[in-house]
């Protein structure tokens, strides 16, 4: 199949190598023309806008930092709208606020254009391995229609309802995950403050009732070792991913106590000049009020990660 790409940044890059592996053809464009020169080397075509993207393609997919890039994208003078004749079909993978990919698929939807959002879970290392969650949201007959080219970005497509639907189970996600960081930061200088060893303390709660889902596990890459460079996700990314959900709370009038408390957590820690770095920089913010360093040699992390069968 002939795809569009726009967006091959931090995620988007390796969406769209895993696409090629497929035996699929990419007509590519990102604002930075530098971002895509590995996939022009491997045989891809360069779109000078997102309009040529989409007359030059079947299915065009965004990966793009957040709404108002995919907005521009999509409806702007050189945009997807201005491409795409009727009866094509769009994916966007951002991460998105549900009220502007509704809005942008009313738009659309007035000339024809199937569109549906589809963000993804798995990170980096998963969009690099094709170890994605896809959450899709839209016409469950276009989603099964394209299903083997959702495939190709990652191993887990799902269909979650009508449009909008994917990118509130992401926002979902997301939230939940940083609410869970933040309380994990809490407890875990609670722990050492009042005497354990770190390393210990990590062994012992893997090994409880909550532990033995390995809800303590992530703390073995940033947060233990006190390693938050390179980010595995930017902290700029998780704060406005926090952001986009706390907005769709107010929206419809949930209260969201803790994720208005993560929420203050990053930005505190976005002021403080940490935006590239990992989301998890923000959990040293606490560790900095208890008064309390904890660092665990990685060493000493893999070895207990290899005491296990």
């Amino acid at each position: 199949m002939k795809i569009g790409f726009i967006g091959l940044g931090t995620m988007g890059r390796h969406m769209a190598s895993n696409l090629m592996k497929a035996g699929h053809e990419l007509v590519v464009h990102d604002v930075r023309r530098e971002a895509v020169g590995p996939h022009l080397q491997a045989g891809a075509v360069w779109a000078e806008t997102p309009r040529a993207v989409a007359e030059a393609t079947e299915v065009v997919f965004t990966s793009l930092p957040g709404p108002p890039e995919v907005e521009a994208v999509a409806l702007g003078e050189q945009g997807l709208l201005a491409g795409l004749a009727a009866g094509k079909v769009y994916f966007d993978l951002t991460t998105n606020a549900p009220a502007v990919v509704r809005r942008i698929h009313q738009v659309l939807k007035a000339h024809g254009i199937h569109m549906l959002d589809a963000p993804v879970s798995g990170g980096p290392r998963g969009a690099e391995l094709r170890k994605l969650a896809l959450w899709v949201g839209g016409d469950e007959g276009v989603f099964n229609g394209y299903k083997p080219v959702l495939d190709a970005i990652g191993d887990q497509p799902y269909y979650v309802g009508p449009i909008g639907a994917g990118s509130i189970a992401k926002l979902v996600h997301n939230c939940a995950g940083y609410i869970i960081q933040t309380a994990l930061a809490e407890v875990f200088t609670l722990g050492v403050k009042a005497g354990l060893d770190p390393l210990a303390l990590w062994k012992a709660l893997r090994q409880g009732a909550a532990g033995r889902r390995r809800t303590f596990d992530r703390l073995a890459d940033q947060f233990l070792p006190g390693r938050f460079e390179p980010a595995s996700f930017a902290l700029r990314l998780a704060h406005k991913d926090i952001t986009l959900a706390t907005s769709l709370g107010r929206e419809h009038k949930v209260p969201m106590r803790l994720a208005n408390i993560t929420l203050e957590e990053m930005t505190e820690a976005l002021n403080r000049g940490w935006g590239e770095r990992d989301s998890r920089v923000s959990m040293l913010l606490q560790e900095e009020r208890a008064g309390v360093e904890i660092r665990v040699p990685e060493a000493a992390i893999h070895r207990l990660l290899g005491e296990e069968p």
